[in-house]
């Protein structure tokens, strides 16, 4: 591994990715912005013109739904956000094989570190509340525990968001 790890988690509009950006933009004047949502409807297109009004010019967006570890950022400081629109797209990909899934994150993730930058890496929280009564829900929610996992394991540093307040887990 060659990449410097930030992991940032947190609840849905907990503030992960405000303080993510506030990070990144504290480590380069031209950070990259790599985005992993598709445009799935209006409500959510919603959502990521939010992300992107909030942003400055300084940013260079990079669009990689799945294959994040194919653009070259060597020496780059990269904002990813978000692990779990990536994972959703790669269980969707596999057809919600979560074994196939789970191979396929780790695979590329793997890849991605390889190159030499920093990576601030944006994602939930999503078991901490109730689980699910579908079957493929508590599928994706334990893929997405393990790839939290594995991240954070590999990361050197991990904060975790709360009501908008960064806590230090990992220094």
């Amino acid at each position: 591994m060659k990449a410097n790890i930030h992991f940032v988690t947190g609840g849905q509009r907990s503030g992960k990715s405000a303080f993510a950006e506030k990070v990144t933009l504290e480590l380069s004047e031209t950070p990259i912005y790599l985005a992993t949502s598709k445009k799935w409807d209006e409500e959510h297109n919603e959502r990521i013109a939010l992300h992107q009004e909030r942003r400055e010019e300084c940013w260079t967006t990079v669009e990689a739904p799945i294959e994040i570890h194919q653009n070259d950022f060597t020496g780059k400081v990269v904002l990813l956000d978000c692990i779990t629109l990536w994972l959703t797209n790669i269980f969707d990909e596999v057809s919600y094989d979560k074994e196939k899934a789970l191979q396929r994150a780790q695979e590329i993730w793997t890849a991605l570190i390889q190159q030499d930058c920093t990576l601030i890496v944006v994602s939930n929280e999503i078991g901490l509340g109730g689980i699910s009564m579908n079957k493929a829900s508590r599928q994706f929610t334990d893929i997405h525990g393990l790839i939290n996992q594995f991240i954070a394991q590999q990361a050197q540093k991990v904060t975790f968001v709360v009501s908008g307040l960064p806590m230090t887990v990992k220094e």
